[in-house]
């Protein structure tokens, strides 16, 4: 579909969307009026196990998907009809559709699942809104700033209920941490270090032969074209996650990746989500760790290697420690605190959400916001860009999370956003 096509027939029948799924307006569709219809871009990794939980809910339907990729594209259908085997749902087909704008078109889809490579968020996120779907959006939302905030403004604008993909915070672990964060049980909170890989680095893979079954121009989309290689993009029979993540422009190194994570957390327990950091100042001779950034408080979070490895967080207050990750949560002095239940007073300070991607269908059918919308997405992702900033400029950054530009600084402001190739462009909407 061409672009001009695509707006034009997206703005129309936006409103149509806006207040109630298509079903319920009687659009033909395979699901019963009680449900969800969702359609998947992306079909990698994250996008297939995504789709396995969502198969299990009664109140969604998965009916369409869509990627660069035919042979993945295929692999996906298989698993899901396994999905609906195990799960012992009625057999029904998916439509495989290689443009996700031609399957942003069909109007019996409600809400799409955004799966793909970090670089495509931004453009995907916005033409699903123009189309006037709800959208849940991997995480890190954006690759830069202005995407972020773009993506702000057009869910905004369209009234859609954005979901991102940060599923600890409908983790009980990590929110009873929050909890205790918040109500001070380990007092004034002094210093926070958290533990993540390195920043992104250029992308100077050789290119490859590309595989008959991908279109890898689709597959660069948006940004600057190079050539294939199985490390980007990773072969099915290759378990692989792909290592596009690390590499820019595709991705932004375990800052964003991990970062996109463990920092949101911390957004989280210092009830930062509105907002962000005021400095970041990255270590000296280019080490790929050692990033401290500071909020207004004087709260100084720094990015290093604290612990047993990788992407747990330990928060340092007045009377005590905290440390939390997937595997753990543990307090000192008072060991107890990490299993005691709360006060029933201090557990209502903190959204709660038991299942990550439950709360965005309920969210759908109240036209609510979940509890990781789309603002507080794009504030964890804004820390994380940032920080891939300074670690490249490699000296200290004054931050300004009101106006979302740098203090005095034109050259680093240059970063906060990135020049799109060919057609594409996330700001038209």
């Amino acid at each position: 579909m061409k672009r001009r096509d695509f707006i034009h027939k997206t703005t129309a029948t936006a409103a149509v969307f806006s207040i109630v799924p298509s079903h319920v307006l009687g659009n033909k569709g395979i699901a019963p009026n009680d449900k969800i219809q969702l359609g998947f871009i992306g079909v990698g990794k994250q996008g297939r196990g995504l789709m396995t939980n969502f198969v299990k809910y009664e109140g969604a339907s998965v009916v369409a998907v869509s990627d660069v990729d035919r042979t993945k594209m295929a692999y996906f259908t298989e698993t899901f009809h396994q999905a609906l085997q195990k799960n012992k749902k009625p057999h029904h087909t998916l439509a495989e559709i290689a443009s996700y704008r031609d399957l942003l078109s069909r109007k019996d889809i409600d809400a799409v699942v955004i799966a793909s490579p970090d670089h495509w968020h931004a453009q995907m996120t916005i033409d699903a809104a123009k189309a006037g779907k709800d959208i849940y959006c991997e995480k890190p939302l954006s690759s830069t700033v202005a995407e972020g905030r773009a993506m702000v403004d057009a869910a905004r604008k369209y009234e859609r209920v954005f979901q991102t993909g940060s599923m600890q915070r409908s983790w009980e672990r990590f929110r009873h941490a929050v909890e205790l964060i918040r109500n001070g049980y380990i007092g004034e909170i002094k210093e926070i270090k958290v533990a993540i890989g390195s920043p992104y680095r250029s992308c100077d893979l050789p290119t490859q032969d590309t595989p008959d079954s991908i279109d890898w121009d689709a597959w660069v989309g948006p940004a600057p074209y190079r050539g294939y290689h199985f490390d980007l993009a990773c072969p099915l029979e290759d378990k692989r996650w792909g290592m596009w993540r690390d590499y820019y422009p595709f991705g932004g190194g375990m800052v964003t990746d991990w970062g996109a994570h463990m920092f949101d957390i911390v957004q989280w327990a210092l009830d930062q989500d509105d907002t962000g950091p005021l400095t970041f100042t990255p270590p000296a001779e280019h080490a790929e760790r050692g990033l401290v950034y500071t909020y207004a408080n004087g709260i100084r979070v720094t990015h290093t290697q604290w612990g047993e490895g990788n992407n747990e967080i330990q928060f340092i207050g007045s009377d005590g420690r905290l440390e939390v990750s997937r595997s753990y949560l543990r307090t000192y002095p008072n060991e107890s605190l990490a299993t005691s239940p709360l006060r029933d007073t201090d557990t209502q300070r903190v959204y709660r959400s038991e299942n990550h991607h439950e709360d965005w269908l309920a969210a759908i059918k109240n036209r609510t916001r979940p509890i990781c919308d789309v603002e507080v997405g794009h504030r964890t992702a804004s820390v994380c860009n940032i920080a891939n900033i300074a670690y490249a400029l490699q000296r200290p950054l004054e931050w300004n999370p009101v106006l979302e530009q740098f203090v005095d600084d034109p050259g680093a402001d240059l970063l906060l956003d990135r020049a799109y190739r060919g057609p594409w462009d996330y700001r038209d909407f």
